[in-house]
């Protein structure tokens, strides 16, 4: 499909804002990390500035983005609508616990309920993006068990990275949570591999022969279906050479998995190296995902790209 750049921002920028508001909802509240108000103001500020950001450009995305309210209405049938009414859901307690932390320098009590309740909208958040491409039975490289685990890891480990840089600047860093970024790091990256190894072998669930009843025989078309570019060609039937497609694919590993994954074990092996290696692990993560977002876009072919030969 050919990629929007506003949805890769938005799946990007969103993932990162919803795995960081989830950590902090779950952490805070623990004990896990500090109550300092520039830590909550900076954290829970960069958490919905990032998703506020994902979700205005995904509607930019939208031909009529005047008429976006509509597609709440869908919410019992629709993914899309399942999305939209859990991220608005989500401010609700997002807020609250934002309130309680930055104003009251408190995350106990009803703040840390409306902590843990930003937490899980968050995560279902993300569940529900992951589920809008999961759930598309024409386009077979993002019918996959591994599309919902990918949204999910990705979104913890973007997330994990920028609440270290975060807790290194305040001076908190946490050993645990290093580590716990290097796991969720390589996690991310297994399950990424698996998912591109099974979206290369994945097969339409039609063919022209199915689509005609010809069991036999190799059937095509003698005349191409159109003479000239159309919409569904260009965005339905965009391809990528499969060339450049594994170079971005060597580009977007180094960048969000293998680079990161060093700066981390380096933060952690020598700590006066930690509040340069942590930033830039965070910023190479970043355009890392940004490349596989856009990769995940471009590999995928929709069925009807059969009809056009």
């Amino acid at each position: 499909m050919h990629p929007a750049y506003s949805v890769i921002l938005f799946t990007t920028a969103s993932g990162a804002g919803y795995g960081l508001l989830a950590l902090l909802g779950v952490l805070a509240p623990a004990g896990f990390v500090p109550t300092e108000f520039w830590l909550g103001f900076c954290g829970l500020f960069l958490a919905l500035g990032l998703i506020s950001a994902g979700l205005l450009s995904s509607a930019a995305h939208l031909g009529r983005p005047e008429r976006a309210w509509r597609a709440f209405s869908q919410w019992r049938s629709s993914w899309l609508s399942r999305e939209g009414v859990l991220a608005v859901a989500t401010y609700i307690p997002s807020i609250l616990f934002a309130a309680g932390w930055v104003f009251l320098g408190r995350t106990d009590g009803w703040i840390a309920f409306a902590g843990l309740l930003a937490s899980v909208g968050a995560v279902l958040t993300v569940c529900a993006t992951g589920m809008i491409y999961a759930s598309l039975k024409p386009i077979p490289r993002w019918r996959s068990r591994y599309t919902l685990p990918v949204y999910l890891l990705m979104a913890l480990m973007t997330g994990l990275s920028l609440l270290m840089v975060l807790l290194q600047f305040s001076g908190q860093a946490h050993t645990v949570l290093i580590v716990a970024a290097v796991a969720t790091t390589l996690s991310c990256w297994i399950v990424k591999r698996l998912a591109w190894r099974n979206g290369d072998a994945a097969a339409f669930p039609v063919t022209a022969n199915s689509a005609t009843g010809l069991a036999e025989g190799a059937v095509r078309s003698i005349e191409w279906p159109h003479s000239e570019q159309n919409y569904l060609l260009k965005e339905m039937g965009y391809q990528i050479a499969r060339k450049h497609a594994e170079r971005l694919r060597l580009i977007a590993q180094f960048l969000a998995f293998m680079l990161p994954m060093a700066l981390f074990c380096l933060a952690l092996l020598a700590p006066n190296t930690a509040l340069l290696a942590l930033p830039l692990a965070t910023a190479l993560q970043l355009a890392g995902v940004l490349v596989e977002r856009w990769l995940f876009f471009a590999e995928a072919t929709h069925t009807v790209a059969l009809y056009y030969g």
